[in-house]
């Protein structure tokens, strides 16, 4: 039988728009008659496919995109990090949640309190228990068709041959060097061979990855979190003056958990649960904008983005006081989503009230949070031949996570410890033992009826959500095409109202100059960070669409080196 296969890889032209309705960022759909995988790397989308072909489900083929990205992303995501994964299970029409996120220890908070801020971002302290390998494991127990060794294997021949260094790859290691450089020798070595960055066009292998990933495809979860590799990380640890132990590792378990949602206009929106924070925001903005048609379009007018960021400003803090990893979380989203709820926020965002007293001093972030531009973490989405759906985002909180590795293992860790809350006792987010930082990543699946339309997501620290929210509503409400929706001028929104800083929008350089007058003189201020299609700021979109004859289109998004490739 022969496959068509189409490649769509981009390393950042800019395509400006010259005809008319054309958008900033070319993104070129991809077909697939049997199955799709968008993945950030295009060697991370090909593991995929190969599972796929080889018999596997959309869940076998996750973990083969997850831990090739693991090889191909070192600076995004991988065995260190976390991982939030929404699987749609087509026999039985539910969708179900993989909680993976990072933990912290059963450690002494008051003891950890005490450390240097810096010691919260950076280094062996700012590392929480990793809780990757324990959600790829609970998935593959639970949905997996394949045996899970063949499921890592790609994974393990990429680490051994090599990556190849893309263009953008080449950019985040660059932007990183001082990173990378900083103090950890482990690091340097596996990242900076030679003690140079790697050059674009040569393959960067990691052996001692490797050799992790075959103690993981021999033993399961216990690859990790017992035996050799955990015994190194507590070591490595230790001598960096962190805080995992073995017991923190062996106790940790991923949660099989249900997604949250909402129906908007004739659509049902499904989102990854606390302690995600960013679906609750999307979401909850959905609602309160339901009413709201944007003029028919389009929607990046100065108008219609004031009344998005007023909507903004009084859900955030709302999110920031109820959302984390709490057992009242859910029973908040609710309470936010209720009609009464929504009819006092729509009445809130028409007088464009201030927020309420005692939240004007909340942030988006924690105060022992710095929001970084180059946050890093990375998003795949992949769909089967049986109509089996997997959207996920993976995370090393930022870029190069706590920049060390632990030696022998070749796995870079997490710094999500700085996703706490420290100095303030009360906030749902506060940091306790076992607890797990909320993130605003924020796996999305969009249906119609019972049919799945499609699955998105991206990366890109704060910006994640508002960049789904302008995609979702280009998409269900001016009825955009999906390419379109991800190429269009991204925009972002910050403070504002008494609370963190400056009301700001931030956008790409692509948004008109009228605009940007109308939106000062509204009270905004405008920041032009980047030009479109750099996605070094705004992170890129990747979906997978679902057709009503049972094929599949993907959009990888070219602001970074996102891949959809189908058969």
């Amino acid at each position: 039988m022969m496959h068509s296969i189409r490649w769509f890889l981009a390393f950042g032209s800019l395509a400006v728009a010259i005809l008319h309705g054309a958008v900033p960022v070319e993104v070129s759909p991809v077909i697939g008659r049997h199955g799709m995988v968008v993945a950030g790397h295009p060697q991370a989308a090909a593991a995929g496919l190969q599972t796929l072909q080889a018999g596997g489900n959309a869940i076998d083929a996750a973990i083969s995109v997850s831990l090739a990205l693991n090889v191909a992303e070192p600076y995004g995501s991988g065995l260190g990090g976390k991982l939030m994964l929404l699987y749609y299970e087509a026999a039985s029409g539910r969708t179900y949640v993989i909680d993976a996120m990072d933990a912290a220890g059963a450690l002494d908070v008051e003891a950890y309190q005490l450390r240097p801020k810096g010691d919260h971002s950076y280094g062996y302290g700012a590392v929480c228990v990793p809780g990757l390998a324990a959600g790829l494991w609970l998935a593959h127990q639970t949905w997996g068709s394949r045996p899970w060794a063949d499921d890592v294997a790609p994974a393990v021949v990429l680490a051994r041959d090599g990556f190849e260094i893309l263009p953008k790859t080449y950019l985040f290691f660059a932007e990183q060097e001082k990173k990378l450089r900083r103090g950890d020798a482990e690091i340097a070595r596996l990242y900076l061979p030679g003690g140079q960055l790697p050059k674009i066009g040569t393959k960067l292998a990691n052996p001692d990855l490797a050799h992790s990933l075959e103690l993981v495809a021999e033993h399961g979860r216990d690859g990790f979190y017992r035996g050799p590799v955990a015994e190194a990380l507590v070591k490595a640890s230790i001598a960096g003056g962190g805080v995992l132990t073995l017991a923190d590792l062996a106790a940790y378990e991923a949660r099989l958990t249900e997604p949250i949602a909402v129906d908007f206009h004739d659509y049902h929106v499904v989102a990854a649960p606390p302690p995600a924070s960013g679906p609750a925001l999307i979401l909850t903005m959905l609602k309160v904008l339901e009413e709201e048609d944007f003029a028919g379009g389009p929607l990046r007018t100065s108008t219609n983005l004031d009344q998005i960021g007023r909507v903004w400003r009084q859900v955030i803090p709302l999110v920031q006081s109820g959302i984390a990893d709490v057992e009242q979380a859910r029973f908040n989203f609710e309470k936010m989503i209720a009609p009464d709820s929504i009819s006092d926020l729509r009445e809130k965002v028409r007088s464009n009230a201030p927020t309420e007293p005692e939240q004007e001093v909340a942030m988006w972030f924690d105060d022992s949070f710095t929001d970084d531009a180059m946050a890093a973490t990375t998003h795949f989405a992949v769909a089967d031949a049986h109509g089996n759906i997997v959207c996920a985002t993976q995370s090393l909180s930022l870029h190069f996570g706590a920049g060390v590795a632990a030696p022998g293992t070749g796995i870079v860790l997490n710094n999500t410890m700085s996703n706490f809350a420290y100095f303030d006792p009360k906030s749902v987010n506060a940091i306790a033992p076992g607890k797990r930082p909320r993130s605003t990543i924020s796996p999305t699946l969009v249906f119609q009826g019972d049919r799945p339309l499609f699955a998105i997501g991206i990366p890109g620290a704060s910006r994640i959500p508002t960049a789904i929210f302008q995609a979702l509503i280009d998409r269900l409400v001016l009825h955009r095409p999906m390419a379109d929706a991800i190429g269009d001028t991204r925009i972002h929104l910050t403070g504002g109202q008494g609370w963190n800083g400056e009301a700001t929008i931030e956008a790409e350089r692509t948004l008109p100059d009228t605009v940007v007058t109308d939106l000062k003189a509204l009270g905004w201020q405008v920041e032009l960070p980047e030009a479109a299609g750099t996605g070094r700021h705004f992170g890129g979109i990747n979906v997978i669409e679902l057709n009503t004859d049972g094929s599949y289109t993907g959009y990888a998004d070219p602001r970074r080196t996102n891949a959809a490739v189908g058969y």
